[in-house]
């Protein structure tokens, strides 16, 4: 099986594939017609530090976030068209929680939004995955537990925190028709890996569960943590909230070349470093349609490149 480098990301009705030259944004209109958008690829790869093995990860994730956080913007518009006021209204107000568009867009500075999006996120992230589990280790202050295992059940807070943030994101009726996407974007780079021809009926028998999903590498980033955390000894919840930030970019480094290294081995060991990951996609990704389906298509195909050898690993 081909291993590509290409990898993709579900938007609101619709999804965005990146190539090794090119990113593409195919979006689902409300009245049945495909929108179409395909760019070159501006980021800057002259950027030593995105070539050196445990460091590369910290900026291609940031990248990835402002890349995937532009595209959701875009669908989200693209998607609001043509629906009767009312329910454009209920949907623009959703829009307008997820990304904090309305008051930036009032001073034409959307760019900013988009970043101002990407590190609300980071920051939301920090406070529930980080700043939380390490703070209600202090409820367990009268049992006089040692390091290990403080650390130990602070990991453990944070994996449920984790799977019951996406338990109750897929309870939502606009991320369940994201997940959805998920899934159509994932059976479809598994069919492409396999060398068959981009067609409905091919890809339909392809696993919504792929071993390079952003789910799994989150899933990854927690089990990293919880394991340099467990070195790191235990202090103040200020201290160790301190501590816990500085060791976030080592952690995101090591989890993203795990994740990398996972997508491309056929070894006994990946495929259970993997598991986790992927049983979580059972949350994150469900069945597309064939109309779902045929947008991965379309997404997909305007990223393969000419020289097949760009994308591979």
């Amino acid at each position: 099986m081909k291993k590509t480098t290409i990898g993709g990301m579900a938007l609101i009705e619709g999804i965005m594939m990146k190539g090794p030259k090119k990113i593409s944004i195919v979006i689902r209109k409300p009245n049945g017609e495909l929108y179409k958008e395909v760019k070159d690829l501006t980021i800057d790869d002259t950027n030593k530090l995105k070539k050196i093995p445990f460091v590369r990860g910290v900026f291609i994730l940031f990248e990835q976030m402002v890349l995937g956080t532009k595209a959701l913007m875009k669908s989200a518009d693209i998607a609001l068209e043509e629906l009767p006021d009312e329910e454009k209204e209920k949907q623009k107000d959703f829009v307008d929680r997820l990304f904090e568009k309305k008051f930036f867009q009032k001073l034409g500075i959307t760019d900013i939004a988009i970043y101002f999006s990407v590190v609300v996120s980071l920051l939301l992230g920090i406070l529930l995955f980080f700043y939380i589990p390490t703070w209600s280790v202090e409820i367990f202050k009268s049992f006089e537990l040692n390091s290990f295992w403080k650390n130990m059940i602070e990991g453990i807070v944070r994996v449920i925190i984790f799977i019951l943030y996406l338990l109750f994101a897929s309870q939502m009726k606009e991320i369940k028709r994201v997940f959805e996407y998920h899934g159509a974007e994932h059976k479809t780079i598994f069919a492409y890996e396999n060398g068959e021809e981009l067609t409905i009926e091919s890809i339909k028998k392809y696993s919504t569960h792929h071993p390079r999903c952003g789910t799994s590498f989150l899933f990854i980033v927690i089990i990293i943590s919880i394991i340099i955390f467990t070195i790191s000894g235990w202090q103040s919840v200020v201290m160790r909230t301190l501590i816990r930030l500085l060791l976030l970019p080592v952690i995101v480094g090591i989890s993203y070349e795990i994740i990398r290294w996972a997508g491309k081995s056929e070894s006994i060991l990946a495929k259970i470093i993997s598991y986790p990951g992927l049983w979580l996609q059972n949350i994150t990704t469900k069945e597309p349609d064939e109309k779902q389906i045929e947008v991965a298509i379309e997404a997909l195909k305007e990223v393969v490149p000419e020289d097949k050898k760009l994308d591979e690993w």
